[in-house]
């Protein structure tokens, strides 16, 4: 059977590979005294709130369940519409929200309907590889310029500038950044965006991880940028990460209004629809009830941010920059590594799961930039097990 190149040059996700070998080991020690602790995988300990699941329950018994317009329920367009207007100050007109399949597919979509076979989006390194899948799966190119930890792993304007050619398409930016948690300051945004608008090219912000912002100075939507700005950037979003819906599938786009009926063209052909069951489910997310609870939980993941990542410096695990947002502690593994007698990120983290039954996730995925100096950990866990994860690492390093 002969494979397509378009599949060929989609690489290997590395981190499942790792999961899989922790989920295979995690039954060996299941019932002893060390169980394995995951701090591997990116998704919330916390599942959706009483009034998301019992609105789910209501659409299944009322009947709500047949096809939606292709860019989703109107009153949840409007309800994410008026949640910008009062989280972050931004105007985003319900025309221009795409109700998605998971911020996947929003990006998916994005992709498609923007990028031309043979045109280069720049991406900082390093950065989620599914996002630079995705430029690939359009036939595009993901050119990923390295960054440093003085830039926050963040890409510059200088920088954009440098690495723009006439290829160049557009910039793909995360802010808050997996794996490292870190938002581009939004006065650099700004910068970055006025260029890449003057020369005629598209300015992509994965914002899945918006919500859990924990510094003033960070936490802001690229579309609430000032003078018009903002109405030319793309924003991907997620019902996975603040909202705590990971398996749910759902997700949103913003784009510019001229935009809006190209994507709902291509979502009808590829999608659809996104669940509907799903989308019934996401009106309570914007409840009183429930907005305040997702406050708590974000208010609980800063302290296990606080606590852990401290606790990894003393260690030898070094998170160079300090995460302002999402759940993730990017540590340089180079001196740990050494003291387990093994070299490089991979056989480390291997190490860590065998020695201490802690599953995280080497750099391998994110970049090609020194990958193997780093290893991701999620503090998407309870403060329990990352207490649990510290003494261990603790007996282990010494």
């Amino acid at each position: 059977m002969r494979i397509s190149r378009r599949a060929e040059r989609i690489e290997p996700f590395y981190v499942m590979e790792v999961a899989k070998a922790a989920a295979a080991l995690a039954k060996e020690v299941a019932g002893t005294a060390q169980p394995m602790i995951f701090l591997n995988i990116g998704e919330p300990d916390f599942t959706a709130p009483p009034l998301v699941q019992q609105a789910a329950a209501q659409a299944i018994h009322a009947g709500n369940t047949q096809y939606t317009q292709a860019t989703g329920l109107q009153n949840l367009r409007e309800s994410i519409s008026r949640w910008y207007a009062t989280r972050f100050q931004a105007n985003v007109a319900p025309s221009r929200i795409v109700i998605t399949a998971g911020a996947s597919a929003a990006l998916q979509l994005a992709c498609l309907a923007l990028i031309e076979a043979g045109d280069e989006i720049l991406m900082p390194d390093p950065s989620y590889p599914c996002n630079r899948h995705f430029v690939s799966a359009a036939e595009g190119t993901a050119v990923l310029v390295p960054t440093t930890a003085a830039e926050r792993f963040q890409l510059s304007s200088a920088k954009v500038k440098v690495a723009w050619t006439d290829k160049t398409r557009g910039v793909l930016l995360a802010s808050p950044s997996n794996p490292t948690g870190t938002s581009i300051a939004p006065e650099e945004l700004r910068s970055i965006h006025e260029f890449v608008h003057s020369r005629g090219g598209i300015t992509l912000v994965d914002e899945i991880y918006l919500g859990l912002s924990y510094e003033a100075h960070f936490g802001h939507t690229a579309l609430a940028m000032p003078g018009g700005l903002g109405e030319s950037v793309i924003s991907i979003n997620s019902f996975s990460k603040y909202f705590n819906m990971t398996g749910w599938r759902l997700g949103w786009l913003v784009v510019p209004e001229a935009l809006a009926p190209v994507i709902e063209r291509i979502a009808q052909n590829l999608f659809i629809c996104p669940s509907t069951i799903a989308q019934h489910a996401a009106l309570a997310c914007f409840e009183p009830e429930s907005l305040a609870e997702y406050e708590r939980r974000r208010a609980e993941f800063k302290a296990r941010r606080d606590y852990f990542i401290p606790e990894l410096n003393r260690l030898g695990l070094t998170v160079p920059v300090m995460p302002d947002g999402a759940f993730y502690a990017y540590a340089d593994c180079t001196a740990a590594a050494k003291r387990l007698g093994v070299s490089g990120s991979w056989d480390f983290a291997f190490e860590l799961m065998k020695r201490a039954h802690i599953a995280v996730t080497p750099g391998r995925d994110f970049g090609t930039d020194a990958p193997e100096r780093y290893i991701r950990f999620s503090t998407a866990n309870s403060m329990g097990e990352l207490k649990q994860a510290v003494a261990r690492l603790e007996a282990v390093l010494g």
